[in-house]
């Protein structure tokens, strides 16, 4: 009996055909062709199952859900390919939807408006809002004498040979981007020597607090080389609780600190010198800030050319430079190990009886009233020795221009309360766009 069902069972097949190869609709689109079986002996195939409810029994498959549907597509290496580029297409539309979704868990409330990078276009435009002029609309410092008499002063030491003179026109000359010539231009200034007082290369300001008048809308400072003390150099004055802004970055034990402790200065007067440098001109300028006469109150931050040389043109004035550079970067070292000192001696004087806590945008008082002001810190990308004057404080600090097509260097010396060199890079700042950073007392002002 076995054999005769499965003898009835046997039904002839169709004639079958090669299957056929798949077809593509579109480079990035797999289109799925009808899977053809090849032919089988009936005992080898499934049988199906009769379905008792609706089917008539007849094994033919209709009505029971026989019908011929799609087979997979063949696993070959150009499926795959085509497979993961349409996963990774519906997963770039599936996260644009969910953004755009109105319900979408995203808060709204906490997202920050971008800074604009000096390289971006409006960079110019914010600077000009924020109160920054350009050197053209810039005036005099009252101090102005005093400043150039302090940087031509001579220093004591030997000149460097002509043969020096010479080796650096060559690198310079030679120097393929902007990073070989801010290196070349370090040799322009004093090795720095001992511990607790170093250099940084090309690291953004992440401890400088952000939209405080000159910098609104900005991104991080973020110059070339910077020079100043360690914030272990400070204790046991806790000067980033202190003084807000003076840690110039996050999370780092031998960040670089830059606080700001001075009284006011005159109307007028600059202590802040920057200086720029494609490697071949040598521009110094004086930055200070007033209150505009028709805005309010507002700080304009000035940035006045005092002093410029061609280092290629002669041995003289590659000498010239190199002094002007020398004295600013002395000067800033005094201020800074001055202004911690007298930090350190106020606290441990007044540690029993430290201050209240201060509300964030408010102006930070220091011990014996003196007001801690945030350090003026060049926005400008570039070359930047720092340190802290302990006398009366610049009215603000600015930000040096930069070259369009070469690194350019700043020079910063404060006397009264915050001295340091700071610089730019052709490709963060452009000479259009200077921007200025003004002390913690400015910053109060301008929000009182």
């Amino acid at each position: 009996m076995g054999e005769d069902i499965e003898q009835a069972g046997k039904t002839a097949l169709p004639p079958q055909h090669a299957p056929p190869k798949p077809q593509y609709a579109s480079s990035l689109e797999l289109k799925i062709e009808p899977k053809v079986e090849p032919e089988t002996p009936e005992q080898d195939r499934p049988r199906k199952r009769r379905d008792d409810g609706d089917g008539d029994g007849d094994g033919d498959g209709e009505g029971n859900g026989d019908e011929h549907r799609p087979g997979r597509a063949r696993l070959t290496r150009e499926n795959l390919t085509l497979f993961n580029k349409m996963a990774k297409r519906n997963n770039s539309k599936a996260s644009t939807s969910v953004s755009a979704t109105p319900d979408s868990t995203v808060d709204s409330s906490t997202t920050e408006t971008k800074s604009i990078l000096p390289t971006s276009s409006g960079f110019a435009d914010q600077a000009y809002k924020n109160g920054i002029l350009l050197p053209l609309h810039s005036k005099a410092p009252t101090n102005l004498e005093d400043i150039r008499e302090r940087l031509d002063r001579p220093r004591g030491t030997p000149s460097p040979p002509e043969s020096a003179y010479e080796d650096y026109i060559y690198r310079a000359e030679v120097a393929p981007n902007e990073s070989t010539m801010v290196g070349d231009v370090l040799t322009l200034l004093k090795p720095i020597t001992g511990r607790g007082y170093h250099k940084v290369l090309n690291q953004p300001f992440s401890g400088l607090p952000k939209n405080i008048g000159f910098n609104n809308g900005l991104s991080a400072p973020q110059p070339d080389f910077v020079e100043g003390p360690e914030k272990r150099e400070f204790r046991p004055f806790p000067v980033e609780e202190r003084i807000r802004g003076a840690v110039l970055y996050k999370d780092d034990p031998y960040s670089l600190t830059l606080p700001h402790l001075a009284e006011a200065d005159p109307l007028g007067h600059a202590e802040v010198l920057t200086f720029t440098t494609d490697g071949a001109s040598l521009n110094i300028f004086a930055h200070y800030a007033t209150p505009s006469e028709d805005s309010n109150g507002m700080l304009e931050y000035h940035q006045y050319p005092i002093k410029s040389t061609n280092l290629f043109g002669s041995y003289q004035g590659f000498k010239d430079g190199r002094r002007w550079l020398r004295n600013g970067q002395d000067h800033a070292r005094e201020q800074s190990y001055a202004l911690r000192d007298q930090l350190r001696d106020n606290w441990k004087q007044h540690r029993r009886a430290p201050d209240p806590p201060v509300a964030e945008g408010a102006p930070l008082p220091a011990p014996d009233g003196i007001s801690a002001e945030i350090n003026e810190r060049e926005v400008d990308d570039g070359y930047q020795v720092i340190g802290k004057p302990c006398q009366p404080n610049p009215a603000a600090s600015s930000q040096p221009q930069r070259g369009a097509s070469s690194s350019i260097v700043s020079s910063k010396s404060v006397p009264p309360t915050d001295d340091y060199i700071p610089g730019s890079g052709g490709q963060k700042r452009k000479d259009s766009s200077p921007q200025q950073e003004p002390s913690r007392q400015e910053a109060s002002k301008r929000r009182g």
